[in-house]
């Protein structure tokens, strides 16, 4: 870990309507997404505790492209988040193709972590995806929120407020999960 703290990276702490959100970067790409915490320390902490993170206040141009498309993203629209630059400098091959495959889901579309590992060939390795999943340090960029257990359920998620916050995120791009409401349960025959 001593090479990578030498890189130096900017970084913002961000208000949106659900919470403050953070980000990371490096001058190939974003290196850190904190999602939503209710205070501005907390997730300035967060931030700070990456080797290579500065206080460098000088955002390129993408970075301020960025911090706009989070802030619409929180407040409610549809956002594609593939075009922005990622630093995943230090990652595995097997976390880059998961990574990868994630990103190539659209706004409220879901899959699950058994399907995600087959379409980043690595199939029949669920457990290792949701693990690999577990430490994508861009959530939202790479949309680990919309990986499901299998059979719909909502699944593990790693960010402050756990699977509520995934449920949250799903629903607030249309999706949601969980059991049906109790008129669908029975037919009454």
């Amino acid at each position: 870990m001593e090479t990578t703290s030498s890189i130096t990276a900017g970084h913002a702490v961000l208000e949106t309507v659900i919470g403050f959100m953070g980000i990371a970067w490096s001058e190939k790409g974003l290196i850190r997404l904190c999602l939503p915490e209710r205070s501005r320390e907390a997730v300035e902490r967060r931030l700070m505790r990456h080797a290579g993170i500065s206080a460098s206040t000088a955002r390129p141009s993408w970075v301020v492209e960025l911090i706009a498309s989070i802030k619409a993203y929180a407040a409610g629209e549809d956002v594609d988040f593939t075009g922005f630059p990622v630093d995943l400098d230090g990652i595995d091959d097997f976390r880059l193709a998961i990574y990868d495959a994630a990103r190539k889901l659209g706004y409220g579309e879901t899959t699950t972590y058994g399907e995600l590992a087959k379409r980043a060939g690595h199939a029949g390795l669920p457990r290792e995806t949701g693990a690999a999943l577990g430490a994508n340090p861009v959530p939202l960029v790479i949309p680990c929120h919309r990986i499901l257990a299998a059979g719909g359920k909502i699944g593990g998620f790693s960010a402050p407020g756990g699977s509520t916050t995934k449920e949250k995120m799903l629903a607030m791009e249309g999706v949601h999960v969980g059991p049906p409401p109790p008129a669908q349960v029975s037919f009454g025959f």
